[in-house]
């Protein structure tokens, strides 16, 4: 395995098991909360990377949740098996054969299943009680789970208790608007619904449907309310992106992805945009909006003095505004001293070229001479017109990459080196012949070129 190999395994390992305890990082949550929550977590089945477990115990969580809360991200980081390299009991194939035909006749003890692959000589290999017992139960295949019914999809209500314990977010598309140019562009509506008091925390239409306008969001969200518990999204593109993913972790703000095909799990945001569609962008004048600025005064507009004021069912006839009001003080404020704008900027690797540059979105830029051939680190901020491209390499910072002047670069001066200032050739020093680092004569160079040795002549 080389060491680029090593490192994404690492990192997929490192992924997953943030996953799991992303949930329990929630600030919201009580102890006992917290408690149950690893108790469900440990009876649900994981395609955990690299392994051929399907289950997590509740102390497999716990521990690390405590690594994760004494030593941050870093710390799950995955530690070299002892009994790397060995051989195991049962060769894979054997292993998957006996775990496939158990799942298909759960009826059947393990016990059964082995002797009967054993006597047609799918299983080679004499398998203890023990042994066999902790591959079924390592498989999350023990008799009660086999006997029980895993198609059957279980869909349940569920509303948050405080604001931004979780918020909800989805993107909408609007109809054309002009642009800066005056060409027709679809308008799309990004909102980012407060799940506990149907509030819209965050809504705009942009032009664009990535995850920079997600991001944005987020961040809006974060400074203008307080900390997010977590986040609730579908699968699109805007929402996978791994920058959001890394961003949001650094945040301790679990995003978790609703199933494919389950649109009700997202109901509530689905339902806002169906009273948008209803009662803001069907009444209005189409023709009449001259910008995308114009759609979102005219749509902030409608969300403040409309939708947050009047009475919603799924709040007991409350407002949304009224129901925020009324828990506001549940709303954890974010530590002064984080640093949005740090955490927030982008990250890119990029190979330096011989000629001391690197290319970005079409862009030429240059780093110093010590930097060639090597796989730097660049990080920016992707919400700024003007880009400042922050270079490192090794946790080292560099400074900030220049877009490349070629003109500019006709007038610097080379470094030469001193074979060149001597202008004694490389075949002489090789021959050991004498020469000095100062500056030769012009008589002198043309004599020694003819084998001619003049002495102290200058």
């Amino acid at each position: 395995m080389t060491e680029e190999q090593r490192e994404r395994k690492e990192q997929e390992i490192l992924d997953f098991r943030y996953s799991i305890i992303a949930e329990l990082l929630n600030p919201y949550l009580s102890r006992e909360e917290r408690r149950k929550l690893i108790r469900q977590k440990a009876k649900r089945e994981y395609e955990i990377p690299y392994s051929g477990k399907t289950t997590i115990t509740e102390a497999c969580i716990k521990k690390w949740y405590m690594t994760f809360r004494d030593h941050g991200k870093e710390g799950l980081t995955p530690k070299p098996r002892s009994d790397m390299g060995l051989s195991r009991v049962l060769p894979a194939t054997e292993a998957a054969a006996l775990l496939e035909y158990l799942e298909d006749h759960p009826k059947l003890t393990a016990k059964a299943v082995y002797r009967k692959l054993k006597a047609e000589g799918i299983i080679t290999i004499e398998l203890t009680k023990s042994s066999l017992s902790r591959l079924v139960l390592s498989a999350g295949l023990d008799r009660k789970n086999r006997i029980q019914k895993k198609d059957e999809t279980q869909l349940l209500k569920f509303t948050f208790k405080y604001p931004l314990e979780c918020v909800q977010a989805d993107m909408m598309h609007g109809f054309p608007v002009p642009d800066e140019n005056g060409k027709l562009r679809k308008a799309i509506l990004l909102t980012i619904l407060d799940d506990a008091t149907r509030r819209g925390v965050y809504a705009d239409f942009a032009f664009r449907e990535t995850s920079l306008e997600f991001e944005y969001g987020i961040k809006h969200v974060l400074l203008s309310h307080g900390r997010i518990g977590r986040v609730f999204v579908d699968n699109g593109s805007a929402f996978v992106s791994g920058e959001t993913r890394r961003i949001l972790s650094i945040l301790g703000i679990p995003i978790i992805h609703s199933r494919v095909g389950h649109a009700a799990s997202r109901g509530k945001v689905e339902r806002i945009f169906r009273t948008i569609r209803d009662q803001f962008l069907r009444p209005l004048d189409r023709e009449s909006i001259r910008s995308l600025a114009d759609l979102n005064a005219r749509f902030h507009t409608w969300l403040e003095s409309e939708y947050h004021r009047n009475p919603h069912r799924g709040l007991g006839g409350k407002t949304p505004l009224e129901a925020w009001l009324e828990k506001a003080h549940h709303i954890i404020q974010l530590d002064p001293t984080v640093d949005l704008d740090e955490i927030f900027k982008h990250e890119l690797r990029r190979r330096v070229y011989n000629d001391c540059t690197f290319t970005l979105d079409g862009t030429l830029y240059e780093v110093p001479s010590v930097l060639k051939g090597k796989n730097i680190k660049v990080r920016y901020n992707p919400f700024q017109a003007t880009r400042r491209l922050e270079v490192l390499f090794e946790k080292k910072s560099y400074g900030e990459a220049n877009v490349v002047d070629a003109y500019a670069n006709t007038r610097v001066k080379r470094a030469r080196s001193n074979d060149q200032d001597s202008g004694v050739s490389k075949r002489e020093q090789k021959a050991g012949r004498p020469f000095k680092n100062s500056i030769i004569s012009p008589t002198r160079a043309a004599l020694s070129a003819s084998k001619l040795d003049l002495g102290g002549t200058k």
